[in-house]
């Protein structure tokens, strides 16, 4: 699997759960998506082609986030709590 079809899943998956989504839900996958998108363009520009690749990036983007004061402590908890639900979601589905 490449990047872009990473990438796909996971907003695939933030945008199937919309109409049952609670604000948190709909707040912690609008904010996951720019990170995503983010990342996956920098892995392109930066010619990493790897899934393991796109997760740290986000995971890096998500970290200078929370450094920059860019989440209170219950936004990160709940934005985390998202990534890492995302993250095993997309993966058991790759692997079923």
């Amino acid at each position: 699997m490449n990047i872009f079809e990473f990438e796909q899943l996971l907003l695939a998956n933030i945008d199937d759960n919309i109409a049952t989504a609670t604000d948190d839900q709909l707040f912690a996958g609008g904010y996951l998506r720019g990170h995503i998108t983010l990342s996956v363009a920098q892995c392109e520009i930066d010619g990493r082609n790897h899934v393991r690749d796109v997760k740290s990036r986000v995971n890096t983007s998500l970290n200078q986030a929370i450094l920059n004061g860019e989440l209170n402590e219950q936004d990160q908890v709940l934005v985390e709590s998202f990534w890492a639900e995302l993250i095993d979601k997309v993966e058991q589905a790759i692997t079923a």
